[in-house]
């Protein structure tokens, strides 16, 4: 799955975002490759090669807290239906032992 991406200007990129597709050169050989990190060596090296716009991966909307509660439930749900046949013998068992560390790890987060 190819991620979404915005083609922006050079003067718009920043550190820190992230190539969606490789970026070359007029000759055709790869500068960066897809998926690499923006830099600010980077971005110098590529405005003295006269590279004038850049494909980035598209910043995601923040989620809302609907949203989120939501995929807290899903994830949840998800633990209980691969631990759903520890979960019916003894509670000192390894799998329910790791099952209840998971959601007090998940709960943590």
């Amino acid at each position: 799955m190819t991620p979404a991406c915005d083609t922006i200007d050079i003067d718009n990129a920043s550190e820190g975002m992230v190539l969606a597709q490789d970026l070359r050169d007029a000759g055709g050989g790869v500068l960066l490759p897809a998926g690499a990190t923006l830099s600010a060596s980077s971005l110098a090296s590529l405005r003295r090669r006269g590279i004038e716009r850049v494909q980035v991966v598209a910043a995601e909307a923040p989620l809302d807290e609907a949203a989120v509660r939501a995929e807290r439930e899903r994830r949840y749900a998800r633990l209980k239906h691969l631990f759903r046949r520890c979960l019916t013998g003894s509670p000192a068992n390894a799998s329910a032992v790791l099952y209840e560390r998971l959601l007090a790890y998940r709960g943590s987060c």
